[in-house]
């Protein structure tokens, strides 16, 4: 199995480094993409459009993706600078934005299992869009710190000796809550993600910070007619909007097809009449 590629810095680009938890981070940033990487194990931007794909597709339940942030103006995690602020989180929780305005941080996760309890993480990634457009990504491979199954390595082609030189949750979880800080939260089968981040979050001493959620596959299946796909599965939505990623249970590739899936869904709430989280939140099992 070929080994993933080490991060290169584009034409214009600047690069640091630092130390986060004994593993170095080294940050390339250009004015489209800030791409972040810990232990080396980071994915830029283009290059993981092309192997995450792997002609695979995502019907498994969803599972847990850390982020690689990006986007002119916004500051990713371990990254310096002014940054772009979001909506306020209290302005958030009351749903008085519209959608169109709403900051989204789409998630996946990558696990040993399917249990909090009894599984761990293996990678983690996040897109951060707003009003359809992409803003930033932030992704890395995660060392459980126990060995993955057959298969799980046979379903996300994520093995040990993939993670061997990853670094450790405590060095990438920070990341992500900083990178989705201010955001609605998104994932497909939230329930799933949230409750391992929530675990992730307990085991590291971190507080929950408990952000607005919006599940996918409970929007899709308020919004889709059963005429139109069999099911409300990621590979399904992804393939009827056509959306720009297939997903492909890793971590980046699964969040960027949810992030396009959650576009086309917020159209439909558009014609609809829905606008505002507000109104959204008619549906509590699509946002809670």
């Amino acid at each position: 199995m070929m080994a993933p590629a080490a991060l290169a810095r584009p034409a214009g680009a600047s690069a640091g480094e630092m130390s986060v938890g004994g593993s170095t981070v080294v940050c390339v940033m250009r004015p489209d993409v800030i791409a972040q990487a810990a232990g080396g194990h980071g994915y830029g931007a283009l290059p993981l459009a092309q192997e995450a794909v792997g002609g695979r597709e995502a019907v498994a339940p969803r599972k847990l993706a850390l982020v690689e942030s990006a986007g002119p103006g916004v500051a990713g995690p371990g990254v310096a600078g002014p940054g772009v602020a979001g909506p306020g989180v209290a302005e958030l929780r009351r749903g008085g934005l519209e959608l169109a305005e709403v900051e989204f941080a789409v998630i996946d996760l990558e696990t040993t299992g399917w249990s909090p309890r009894a599984a761990a993480i293996t990678e983690v990634a996040a897109v951060r869009v707003r009003g359809g457009g992409r803003r930033g990504e932030f992704a890395s491979l995660v060392n459980p710190g126990v060995p993955v199954p057959p298969g799980i390595e046979d379903l996300t082609g994520i093995s040990d000796w993939m993670l061997a030189a990853a670094p450790r949750l405590p060095a990438v979880l920070p990341g992500l809550l900083n990178f989705a800080d201010g955001c609605v939260l998104v994932a497909h089968n939230a329930p799933f993600d949230v409750g391992f981040l929530q675990a992730a979050c307990a085991e590291c001493g971190l507080a929950w910070p408990r952000p607005t959620v919006l599940d996918t596959v409970m929007l899709a299946r308020q919004l889709m007619d059963p005429d139109e796909v069999p099911d409300c599965k990621l590979g399904t939505l992804a393939g009827f909007f056509r959306a720009r990623t297939a997903p492909s249970h890793r971590a980046l590739a699964d969040a960027r097809a949810t992030a396009d899936v959650l576009g086309w869904l917020i159209r439909r709430l558009t014609h609809q009449g829905i606008r505002t989280l507000d109104e959204l939140r008619a549906w509590p099992d699509v946002v809670a």
